[in-house]
């Protein structure tokens, strides 16, 4: 089976603030989107940046077969949410914003507001395949990308862009936080029994602190001397697809220029043993034509596709 997640920018029906202007822009974005999902045939995907329900039933009568969809009811101020697609019948686990309760609100502007859960819903859900029972998180944390007060993109100064920067990642590192509470409720102490997978727009690359909360008990991790070697937190561990996949194809989105991979799969101890591939883009190839973004998202209003590439894992 092949799982995996994508960002898909913005699927709204056409004519809102932020979606395709008219049918015809949002006509050929849902078909550029169908193509790439067809090219890898995911089992499981967990998406994000979905807007109205019409709109990902749209998308997928282009992608053909049966499907499954269950989508978070938290989306953000922009009306974005994350959610799943799959082969196979979903039962939602748990759908929440929540930080853990030991956790402090976190400071997001200079007025002093603070905010106590995410900024956009965390969805866990099961389905059962042939190895047995799956469970699987899919998340969009706060972006890099930051808004200044009356909806600004750019700074007045850099003393406003490091605090900014700074809001940016106290909110980022909560939702982390809370992530891995689900991620530890999904696992129930027991991943090397259990297949969970975790995976979603984590807005942050490979090595950095926020993706490392994530991963749970620090060792064992892939390409390491102690990857092959059993030790007593493999059942609370997750693992990082992200070396497994091919160099040149190691990243899910540019950033000016930039090759990043902010998009990532992870994966318990009982799944991690059976990947046999891990990829970005659809099927065989890399995402050579992905867009170079900037720090104004609304420049790509109407644009067809994704400015994000899927990542995906085979798992035999």
């Amino acid at each position: 089976m092949i799982i995996g997640t994508w960002n898909l920018e913005n699927l709204f029906l056409p004519g809102g603030p932020s979606g395709p202007r008219d049918k015809a822009e949002y006509k050929t974005k849902l078909r550029s989107l169908a193509a790439v999902i067809t090219g890898f045939e995911p089992t499981l995907l967990g998406v994000q940046e979905v807007g109205e329900d019409e709109a990902l039933r749209d998308l997928l009568a282009l992608v053909g077969g049966t499907w499954h969809t269950a989508l978070s009811r938290h989306a953000d101020s922009r009306g974005i949410r994350v959610g799943f697609l799959s082969r196979t019948p979903l039962e939602v686990l748990a759908d929440t914003t929540a930080f853990p309760v030991k956790l402090r609100p976190v400071q997001v502007d200079d007025e002093g507001t603070v905010v106590s859960k995410a900024g956009r819903g965390f969805l866990a859900v099961e389905t059962t395949t042939e190895a047995g029972p799956l469970r699987a998180a899919v998340c969009h944390l706060k972006s890099k990308l930051l808004t200044y007060p009356g909806g600004r993109f750019h700074a007045r100064d850099e003393g406003e862009r490091a605090r900014f920067g700074a809001y940016a990642l106290y909110r980022r590192t909560a939702e982390a936080t809370a992530l891995r509470a689900l991620a530890d409720e999904l696992l129930a102490g027991d991943g090397r029994e259990r297949d969970v997978v975790v995976l979603g727009d984590l807005n942050d690359e490979v090595q950095a602190a926020t993706t490392q909360i994530l991963l749970g008990p620090p060792g064992s991790e892939i390409g390491t001397p102690g990857f092959k070697a059993t030790d007593n937190g493999d059942a609370a561990r997750l693992w990082n697809v992200a070396p497994l996949i091919p160099a040149e194809q190691r990243f899910s989105r540019i950033n000016s220029g930039r090759r990043e991979l902010i998009d990532q799969v992870l994966v318990s101890h009982r799944l991690v043993r059976r990947v046999t591939e891990a990829k970005t883009g659809p099927g065989r190839s890399a995402m050579p034509w992905l867009p170079s973004v900037g720090p104004d998202p609304a420049e790509r209003r109407g644009e067809p596709g994704s400015d994000h590439a899927p990542v995906w894992v085979r798992v035999s």
